[in-house]
């Protein structure tokens, strides 16, 4: 009689292996834990334990909040007051004076043809000299001072007194204002000019500009003159205006404002005219040699 076949372990085929059954005492259990891990992987199936997982794990998203539960909430630092910010937006009025000052340096340099021997138009540069010294502050108080001497008329002293007050006037105003800006001169300018002091190694504003717009508004309200001749007065003034930034002695806006401060430096001596009704002891002093 032949005998059963048997396994590899040694047991006969056809016989049951008590650890495979499906008895709770002896494999269930781990069949069971087996299918509960099954089910905890499909998504969906526990969303509260889902939820836990994710919050126990140490990897968040990027932005994401901390559950309410899982911790204290973070605080915020506290905020500085206002006069401790910093502003690192610049404001519009200061982009606007950058841009200003930019484009006035670029033009003045662009201008500057007879600033140098060797400049576009150097050969031009002697007679640009010699228009810078008609409008020299020297040349206009002597002139006016010898014209006031030889005047033998009331009206002619009244109108050379107050010229002279508005040249006093003029350069007393001119230093005040180049001391408080301290504006250095263009660099390619070159320090050759006629007498100069220690404000004039500044350059706002220029000081021959304000001297030839107020000398010209004053000859042309004060004397007499022929069309031609005061139309020579008007491009006298500007063409020495325009003179200063071609010789590289200013920049655009230091004549500019030259322009607008000789303007109304004449509103001030029409202001306070000297004649003898209102300053009668000056012009007693001046005509008793």
């Amino acid at each position: 009689m032949q005998s059963p076949r048997r396994n590899a372990e040694g047991r006969p085929l056809g016989t049951c292996d008590p650890s495979s059954s499906g008895s709770p005492a002896h494999g269930g259990g781990s069949r069971f834990e087996f299918q509960s891990l099954l089910s905890s992987r499909v998504p969906g199936a526990d969303p509260i334990s889902a939820r836990l997982r994710s919050s126990e794990s140490p990897v968040h998203r990027r932005g994401s909040f901390p559950l309410a539960g899982a911790g204290s909430p973070q605080t915020l630092p506290p905020q500085l007051p206002e006069e401790d910010r910093i502003d690192l937006n610049p404001s519009f009025l200061g982009i606007a004076l950058r841009s200003l000052l930019a484009i006035d340096l670029w033009l003045s340099k662009k201008l500057g043809v007879c600033a140098g021997e060797s400049s576009s138009w150097g050969s031009m540069r002697p007679l640009m000299k010699l228009l810078e010294i008609s409008g020299h502050g020297i040349p206009w108080l002597l002139g006016t001072l010898y014209c006031l001497s030889r005047s033998d008329s009331w009206a002619g002293r009244e109108v050379l007194m107050n010229l002279l007050f508005a040249l006093l006037l003029d350069l007393l105003l001119v230093s005040l204002i180049k001391g408080l800006v301290r504006r250095r001169r263009p660099a390619h300018n070159q320090m050759d000019m006629f007498f100069t002091v220690s404000v004039d190694k500044y350059s706002f504003p220029s000081g021959h500009t304000t001297r030839a717009a107020l000398v010209s508004r004053f000859i042309l309200n004060h004397l007499v003159l022929a069309i031609p001749l005061r139309v020579l007065v008007v491009l006298w003034a500007f063409i020495l205006g325009l003179s200063r930034v071609m010789l590289g002695r200013h920049n655009v806006t230091d004549v500019a404002f030259g322009f607008f401060l000789g303007y109304m430096q004449y509103s001030i001596v029409d202001y306070c005219w000297l004649s003898p009704h209102t300053a009668p002891v000056l012009f007693l002093l001046w005509n008793q040699p």
